[in-house]
């Protein structure tokens, strides 16, 4: 068990902004067996963290507690009827669990490729791209209760799942290490193009009725397009969620502002483009210090080479205020602050 244990430990390789920190310890676990032993020799507490791929989180300090480095893998599947039940271990890349699906023919999580992060995210971010989201897909997850020391299992109801929101966000915040996800998928699936550019990307390529797999494509060479490679620039993906606001207060909105960008969530909400409302403050490309806008999505915040987490927190704080002057709309990190 000790091999797996660093003391004073550098982040700078487990977190996407690159953001150069430390922790008090480092624990990899590379089997959810693990867990148990850790928790007797009483190394969870108020100040342990799980990590996943680090891609959600922005360390704005050296962080005075234990990080847990979630590295289990493994992924296996099993059709049941219309339906293929699909575990993958909380460690696994969830780009990795996304091909995996694809190059079988199981669709439904086509329009999530090249989401940055780890399977064990998944369910606490809800994590969603391109009209589908996690909770579409989720049917139960795996995992220990740091509390009383013991494996439990949450289903689709008990993850109380909202936009980028679930149970292990809220109340249980911190005390569930999610080991494993079962994903339930249809087989009678019916691709979805209608969200974003993915129409636009395959009638450029010529595609009229496509595949999972071209959907996937499409999406990737969307995202790449839009997103730098954090292993090159430092980022963490979307630094934002998109708000969720009134229908009615759409209208007032559209008044003064006839272009903004929005997505209708049902007869009362509709959902606005964030990185339209910050592009349309001028903060697009923009750089502040060592961090910086993205010149190509404006929900992007990035690590220009040195900068530290309290140079792109200060930075999202501006964007937000500025926003929140110009549209009277509250901005929402989406990012984990530490």
């Amino acid at each position: 068990m000790t091999k797996h244990i660093h003391q004073n430990a550098s982040l700078k390789a487990y977190n996407t902004f690159g953001v150069d920190a430390s922790c008090n310890k480092l624990i990899h676990i590379y089997s959810e067996n693990e867990l148990p032993n850790i928790y007797e020799q009483g190394y969870f507490d108020q100040n342990t963290f799980i990590l996943g791929g680090g891609s959600n989180v922005l360390f704005t300090k050296d962080y005075p507690g234990t990080i847990l480095k979630v590295d289990n893998k493994g992924i296996s599947h099993f059709i049941e009827g219309n339906y293929i039940y699909i575990t993958a271990k909380a460690g696994e890349i969830w780009n990795d669990f996304v091909w995996y699906c694809i190059d079988r023919g199981f669709g439904g999580v086509e329009n999530m490729a090249l989401i940055p992060g780890t399977v064990g995210a998944s369910p606490i971010q809800n994590i969603g791209a391109y009209g589908t989201e996690l909770m579409d897909v989720f049917y139960s997850c795996q995992a220990f209760d740091t509390h009383t020391g013991s494996f439990t299992s949450f289903s689709k109801d008990d993850c109380k799942f909202t936009y980028r929101d679930s149970i292990f966000k809220t109340e249980y915040k911190g005390r569930y290490v999610i080991t494993a996800v079962t994903y339930k998928l249809s087989l009678q699936h019916k691709i979805n193009t209608s969200y974003g550019a993915i129409n636009t990307e395959l009638s450029r390529k010529g595609i009229n009725n496509p595949t999972i797999k071209e959907v996937a494509e499409a999406v990737s060479t969307i995202r790449v397009e839009k997103l730098p490679d954090p292993s090159t620039i430092g980022n963490a993906g979307s630094f934002f969620k998109n708000p969720i606001i009134a229908t009615d207060f759409l209208q007032s909105l559209k008044e003064k502002f006839p272009d903004i960008i929005y997505y209708i969530v049902d007869d009362r909400k509709v959902k606005l483009a964030a990185g339209w409302l910050i592009e349309q403050c001028g903060w697009k490309g923009k750089r502040d210090g060592n961090a910086a806008v993205w010149k190509n999505q404006a929900l992007v915040l990035t690590n220009t080479g040195e900068a530290s987490g309290t140079e792109i927190y200060n930075l999202s704080s501006k964007i937000m205020n500025d926003v929140y002057q110009k549209f009277n709309v509250k901005l929402e990190r989406e990012v984990n602050v530490l």
